[in-house]
């Protein structure tokens, strides 16, 4: 679990996020969402220590982040897996050489043990003979996959995820988004992702935290945003028209005036 509390980001005089409040639930996907300039970014980094906040704490497993010493952030750091929303694949190693980055860094492991781990990763997110290739070899939900991998080769406690769906086509987004789900509940990750695509909110929101303008304007599950009443929230969620006629038809089952087992899958048809 990680709790955030109070956190106050500034830079010069722009207040960027302010006095926001949060817990990131453990076996859960974690989503922040919000437009451009909403703060969620700049929230997601002051998390997981890449910008320090001016004010507040953040706790990871009842430990705050901002007071502990080197030896103790170097260990927390071990325990945080990343998937950066370009990859961030180094192009000159491949995809094997990438996986085993983090294990060079941070382990004493032999050659073969190491080895042993990113074959593990890489069945995990169902890629094989692809540990010779390089990035530019490989298409770009293979990239991700390769990303997801190398953010689980150190079985990490905590995963960050930058708009994973990013440059992706509908399908290969909805395999990432299944991907991180599973692997989230499989190894109990408490697992935050930073993201403005509507289809992994409804997918994978165990728990939102919408932003506004610096604030948490709102928080719930992807059963609870459909109804709610938060009219900045609807704004942002209902802007397409399929998303308003998903919306009505939430609506309508919920009164029983069309029949429940009809449901969005029916309507795309």
């Amino acid at each position: 679990m990680i709790e955030v509390k109070n956190i106050r980001k500034g830079f010069g005089e722009k207040i960027v996020i302010d006095d926001v409040s949060a817990v990131m639930q453990t076996g859960k996907c974690n989503l922040i969402i919000g437009s451009s300039g909403s703060g969620k970014t700049v929230l997601m980094k002051c998390i997981v220590g890449l910008l320090i906040p001016d004010n507040g704490e953040i706790h990871y497993g009842g430990k705050n982040f901002l007071t502990m010493n080197d030896e103790e952030r170097k260990e927390l750091r071990q325990q945080i897996g990343m998937l950066f929303q370009g990859s961030a694949l180094f192009d000159s190693m491949t995809v094997e050489q990438n996986i085993m980055f983090p294990l060079d860094m941070f382990t004493t492991n032999t050659y073969s043990e190491k080895l042993k781990r990113v074959n593990e990763a890489l069945e995990r997110v169902n890629l094989v003979d692809v540990n010779k290739k390089y990035p530019a070899e490989i298409s770009g939900g293979m990239k991700k996959r390769v990303g997801i991998a190398r953010a689980i080769v150190l079985n990490p406690k905590y995963l960050f995820c930058d708009e994973p769906n990013s440059g992706l086509d509908p399908q290969t987004s909805l395999l990432i988004d299944k991907l991180i789900k599973e692997i989230t509940t499989e190894y109990n990750i408490t697992t935050v992702v930073n993201t403005h695509d509507m289809n992994s909110v409804m997918e994978i929101g165990d728990h939102i935290i919408y932003m506004y303008q610096g604030l948490k304007e709102w928080e719930g599950s992807n059963k609870e945003i459909i109804f709610s009443k938060n009219e900045k929230l609807n704004q942002f969620i209902f802007a397409s028209e399929f998303l308003q006629d998903a919306k009505d038809m939430r609506m309508l089952e919920q009164t029983g005036k069309i029949d429940n087992n009809r449901n969005m899958d029916e309507m795309i048809k």
